[in-house]
């Protein structure tokens, strides 16, 4: 697979992430929703590491992977402060411990603010590529 294809995959994952994280939205799923901002976030960030002909790190650390990226020094302090927003709804999936207390933090419009911010900054991330 060449590295245009490697940087299509994650791009379109995540494009298909924040589809479903609005429709969980809709449905009033704001855990789920965050959740997949998150994801969408995490694998826009791989795919510019993919386009340096490097293997994504298995981490959903975002920092981690906007610095091995490049991006993070090009980055405003929003869009690092958002990037620890973003941290915490990184939910386990199998044995989710802090589910609850991270469902009580999220009301209609912070998942709202959460959900426009990630598609902002998925369209920066894809003018880095």
């Amino acid at each position: 697979m060449s590295s245009v294809d490697k940087v299509k995959y994650w791009i379109d994952l995540a494009n298909e992430d924040i589809g479903v994280a609005k429709l969980l939205f809709k449905k009033k799923k704001l855990l789920f929703s965050g959740f997949l901002c998150h994801l969408t976030i995490e694998r826009g960030l791989k795919a510019l590491i993919a386009g340096t002909n490097t293997i994504p790190p298995k981490t959903h650390d975002l920092v981690k992977l906007a610095e091995l990226s490049g991006v993070y020094k090009k980055m405003s302090d929003e869009q690092k402060d958002f990037l620890e927003i973003l941290l915490p709804l990184n939910i386990e999936g199998r044995y989710p411990s802090n589910k609850d207390g991270l469902s009580a933090s999220l009301d209609k419009a912070t998942s709202k603010q959460i959900l426009k911010e990630t598609e902002i900054m998925l369209k920066w991330i894809e003018t880095q590529l």
